[in-house]
């Protein structure tokens, strides 16, 4: 073991002792790089291409401030159809590289099959690789290259009419990721974290969001869980609910990223006629553990979060303000409320209420290429999840049922509708799917705020299914005086919010709440770029 660690710590010198020989010493022209078409000088390797090398101690930290889990994403560079509309892109790696389809009928199959061309030229050291990831509708496939030279990529044969006319009018989507390999891996290391129902997990999910949504989790003041008097709850306040850790802690940090929601789930109060309080919400595992609408007694639902949920779950109530509480038909809410029950989660307008312009949701890299591309990944592996996710809802949106992923693309191709397009129309509410009306956490509240009458004469006008958590907590239906808060609202914090945290270490943010008056069409064409999420007026 100790030679070990002494052949650790004399590889970082070493290696650097090799480099300097290798660039300043070496009699061999070689060895000092190359010249590339251009004329500029290739460096034999770079510092960075080392690092995998090097001990895990030492090179993990270095690839870890290099690289972020953002570089996961692939960068969509150009679609090749055919050699006279050939594209050309800077590589990560070499730095051209130009691409072209050859239909061919090698297969002697109908429509034949086709080979992508590849010719990679100037490669900035001789130790780095490109990494792409090709698709169409139909497929998705994945390749690397080392060498400067021209590469193939063969289709033995396409699926059919329809993906052969795909390819000939649209060509094969080529994605680069500009991690590159390690990268990649490295990105793959830090995504996985997320997920985790560890305290590296939550450090990761906390890292993340600090990173690139500038959150500042602060810690509070301990005791970080509120003594509360029920009595001061009513029915229609709202809860916004945070999770770090564990599978809905990764997932509801991806959600904030993209939206900018400073929280990831939601719940609201009810009491019936007797004064029982209850908790209405869209999400809740059920025994057979399907993710439904439920509505539990508090003291049910308080004792879970305190107890049993491993997503260490920072929770804020927000009251309504008592002139909007005045409106709240607390009946029509409960007949609503009642009519969702058992329902399942609102998976089929979800990615809905984020994605409203064609490029301006999409944090780069990701864009509307790559999501139609992650779309056919998931169409292939788990149909059933595509179909429940996405597939339903766009073909709501075309107008046609039952179609597949691809046979929808292709369509909207047809029809003169671009598929970044088609992801834009906004979802309405009045939409019925197989299993019934869908509502995520968010949509729930807000559908019950409608039939409550909250949103006044713009209920019609509003459809509550393109609202993000973002856009709820911004509403202009809560409490704004924090002297009207109650008495035991964040009474052991030395900062005063306007809404009060009953549960976390850290203290939670909601940017621009309670500043949004309701207005027709609101939310159905909002930009939501990180990290500042800047939002148009009137959207």
């Amino acid at each position: 073991m100790k030679r070990m660690a002494a052949l650790k710590l004399l590889a970082f010198p070493l290696v650097l002792l090799i480099a300097s020989l290798l660039l300043f010493y070496s009699p061999s022209p070689s060895l000092l790089g190359d010249w590339d078409d251009a004329g500029s000088w290739k460096a034999p390797f770079r510092p960075v291409d080392l690092l995998p090398l090097l001990p895990h101690r030492v090179a993990w930290p270095v690839l870890r401030s290099l690289r972020s889990a953002i570089d996961l994403l692939p960068t969509f560079v150009g679609a090749a159809s055919s050699a006279e509309d050939g594209l050309e892109w800077k590589g990560a790696c070499f730095y051209k590289t130009t691409a072209w389809m050859e239909f061919h009928n090698k297969s002697q199959s109908q429509f034949g099959g086709g080979t992508l061309h590849i010719k990679t030229k100037n490669a900035h050291s001789w130790t780095c690789m490109d990494l792409y990831v090709f698709a169409t509708p139909y497929r998705v496939t994945w390749d690397y290259y080392l060498l400067s030279r021209e590469h193939t990529l063969d289709f033995h044969e396409w699926e059919g009419e329809a993906e052969y006319e795909y390819v000939k009018h649209n060509g094969v989507s080529i994605f680069l990721m500009e991690s590159g390999m390690i990268g990649t891996l490295r990105a793959m290391w830090d995504v996985f974290p997320l997920f985790t129902n560890t305290g590296w997990g939550e450090s990761s999910n906390v890292a993340f969001l600090k990173k690139h949504m500038g959150a500042t989790f602060e810690e509070r003041p301990q005791p970080w869980i509120s003594s509360i008097n029920t009595d001061d709850i009513h029915s229609g306040d709202f809860l916004a609910i945070s999770k770090i850790r564990g599978r809905w802690g990764g997932f509801e940090t991806l959600e904030k990223w993209v939206t900018g929601a400073y929280a990831g789930h939601t719940a609201v109060c009810l009491r019936d006629s007797e004064g029982k309080l209850w908790v209405g919400e869209s999400g809740n595992e059920n025994d057979k553990g399907e993710d439904v609408i439920a509505i539990l007694p508090w003291e049910e639902w308080w004792e879970f979060e305190l107890t049993k949920d491993d997503s260490n779950p920072h929770i804020s109530f927000l009251p309504l303000h008592p002139d909007v509480r005045a409106k709240f038909n607390n009946t029509a809410a409960w007949e609503y409320a009642k009519s969702m029950l058992d329902k399942p989660y609102g998976y089929h307008n979800m990615i809905f209420s984020w994605i409203d312009t064609i490029s301006d949701n999409y944090p780069p890299p990701l864009d509307s290429h790559v999501v139609a591309s992650v779309m056919t990944m998931w169409n292939k592996i788990q149909p059933a999840y595509a179909a429940n996710m996405w597939n339903e809802a766009l073909n709501k949106r075309l107008g046609t049922q039952d179609l597949d992923l691809p046979e929808i693309i292709v369509e909207a191709e047809k029809n003169g509708t671009s598929f970044d397009n088609l992801l834009t129309i906004p979802e309405q509410d009045d939409w019925v799917y197989t299993d019934g009306k869908s509502t995520s956490c968010v949509a729930f509240i807000l559908e019950m705020y409608k039939a409550a009458g909250l949103f006044g004469s713009n209920a019609s006008s509003i459809q509550v299914t393109e609202f993000t958590i973002k856009d709820a907590y911004t509403l202009n239906i809560f409490e704004s005086n924090s002297s009207h808060l109650p008495k035991w609202c964040n009474k052991d914090d030395n900062v005063k919010l306007p809404y009060c945290q009953i549960k976390g270490r850290y203290r939670m943010e909601l940017p621009g709440y309670n500043t949004m008056q309701p207005y027709p069409h609101m939310n159905e064409n909002c930009p939501s770029l990180p990290p500042y999420y800047y939002r148009t007026k009137g959207c």
